[in-house]
């Protein structure tokens, strides 16, 4: 358990999914505590639960059992509604596959969120091109995604997960689609933006360049947790 104030927390969580009567237990019993300023990963082989996992505690799932808390709410208290919003203010996410859309240049990708949120437009302008200049594309912003690198793709999908200012941004995977040069990139701006402006990141990864980074690495095996380990540079 972390001794920094608590952002998510999952008691006894667990997921089971159910195809054509057959029951999978993905989850069982999982106790994890983020706090803020953390940058942690959730390691372990594929089929453990580390997707899953993410996706409970970013409330884009719903446990079958046990519960998870953003900043002491219970997300089982609320309806879609109150979800969606949660989601849109509090949590930032970034994928494996980017979820850029594609018809929109990649300020507008950053302001779509912002304009959501009802931030003004030259607001959301003004924060979406600041943004761009923090992930190192600066002058890039009138690009669409597909005129863009990989690199260049998942560092607009991390402007985009910033700019809710969310308390944490959850990635899944956020390396697999990268060449080692570009994730290294990647991984050490997350890393600057976690110690810099205190940003809380949680992964799932099995990328050894994602967890030599992470200050704590939570094992899990089996759909449980089988350790957590403090990372070099705790």
């Amino acid at each position: 358990m972390t001794e920094k104030p608590a952002i998510l927390e999952a008691s006894q969580l667990g997921k089971v999914y159910e195809t054509r009567g057959i029951e999978t237990c993905a989850l069982a019993n999982i106790d994890l505590c983020i706090g803020e300023g953390e940058f942690t990963a959730l390691a372990g082989p594929s089929g453990s639960g580390k997707t899953t996992l993410l996706n409970l505690m970013g409330a884009l799932d719903a446990p079958t059992q046990g519960e998870v808390r953003l900043d002491g709410e219970r997300l089982a208290d609320l309806g879609p509604a109150a979800l969606s919003r949660l989601r849109l203010h509090k949590l930032g996410f970034v994928f494996q596959a980017y979820n850029l859309i594609p018809v929109f240049s990649a300020a507008e990708n950053i302001e779509f969120v912002m304009e959501l949120q009802g931030i003004p437009g030259a607001e959301r302008r003004s924060r979406a091109l600041e943004l761009l200049e923090q992930v190192e594309l600066g002058g890039l912003g009138d690009k669409r995604p597909l005129e863009m690198s990989g690199g260049q793709q998942q560092r607009v999908a991390v402007a985009r997960a910033l700019a809710s200012r969310p308390r944490i941004i959850l990635a899944d995977e956020p390396t697999a689609n990268l060449d080692s040069k570009t994730a290294i990139r990647l991984l050490d701006l997350m890393l600057d933006l976690n110690q810099s402006q205190t940003t809380t990141f949680l992964f799932s990864s099995h990328d050894p360049l994602v967890l030599e980074r992470a200050r704590r690495r939570v094992w899990l095996r089996d759909g449980g947790i089988d350790r957590i380990e403090e990372g070099a540079t705790a």
